[in-house]
């Protein structure tokens, strides 16, 4: 048995952000493994070279000098890219139903819109530890840049 039935719909999809508040919410609070805070704050001139390698991990580079003493070289680079984006709209109309199908037609009206951002940042630390004849943090250097 067919059914006509009168349909009046409005279909609304919130929630849209600017694209200014996307570009905020793009990066993410976490930070990298090595970060240059941890190298200020935890290594120290005399630290021996155990506590070092517990506390950054393995060097990338190590070399020795004409007296045999070691150098670390910790360089670390990190890439962030991110991308946000939303979109929505309001659909509305008259529309017919038939065995359970819907069919716009009269007075359909619409709007959409949509709205992103997208960013990418790279990091570099490079952290230079020479020790001493003891095997004890002699010197630290280290480099960082963001852009």
């Amino acid at each position: 048995m067919t059914k006509i039935q009168l349909l009046l719909s409005i279909l609304f999809v919130g929630g849209c952000m600017t694209a200014g508040e996307h570009q905020q919410a793009l990066h993410s609070s976490r930070e990298r493994e090595m970060i240059l805070g941890v190298v200020q704050k935890e290594i120290y001139v005399g630290m021996p070279q155990t506590d070092v390698a517990e506390t950054l991990g393995s060097p990338n580079i190590v070399t020795k000098d004409s007296k045999g003493n070691e150098s670390w070289v910790y360089d670390k680079i990190a890439t962030e890219i991110s991308y946000s984006r939303d979109s929505g709209g309001i659909m509305g109309g008259v529309g017919t139903g038939i065995n359970n199908w819907r069919i716009l037609t009269a007075g359909g009206a619409g709007y959409s819109k949509s709205a992103g951002a997208a960013a990418s940042t790279q990091k570099t630390l490079t952290v230079v530890i020479r020790f001493d004849d003891n095997g004890l943090v002699k010197t630290l250097s280290y480099h960082s840049s963001k852009f």
